[in-house]
């Protein structure tokens, strides 16, 4: 990647309020990436596989459900949820504000710095191929 090496450090909740897009691409290091989202009222992200790709999700504020491998539970403020490479999920906002979370792909999954402002966007920039992880 080619980024300096040095303390990168973000008060979540702040960036999380400032920024209301569903997909915000916040850092992208060699084996990591950390990305923001915000899930608008009955939005959800959309049921997908990463099949190399693990995925570790903070909920920040709003209320919604998880979906992983086939199980539903109950999503919060300061929940954590693991994904592993190659497990169905989906996570839906089941409250009347945005569901806001943080998560952390390894390897990454997104385009540097890449924002989509919504799902409908977001989805059409990784159908065109214009959301590809950098290559090292």
């Amino acid at each position: 990647m080619g980024y300096e090496a040095g303390m990168e450090h973000f008060t979540i909740a702040t960036v999380a309020e400032k920024s209301p897009d569903f997909r915000r691409v916040l850092w992208t290091g060699d084996h990591t990436q950390l990305v923001i989202m915000t899930i608008p009222p009955d939005g959800e992200i959309g049921e997908e596989v990463h099949e190399d790709i693990d995925q570790i999700l903070t909920f920040v504020s709003g209320v919604g459900e998880a979906q992983v491998a086939g199980k539903k539970r109950k999503v919060a403020q300061g929940d954590l949820v693991v994904v592993p490479a190659g497990t169905k999920h989906n996570f839906v906002n089941t409250g009347p504000n945005p569901l806001v979370l943080y998560t952390v792909y390894g390897p990454p999954e997104h385009a540097d710095q890449a924002v989509h402002r919504t799902k409908e966007e977001a989805d059409a920039a990784e159908a065109a191929g214009k959301d590809e992880p950098p290559t090292s």
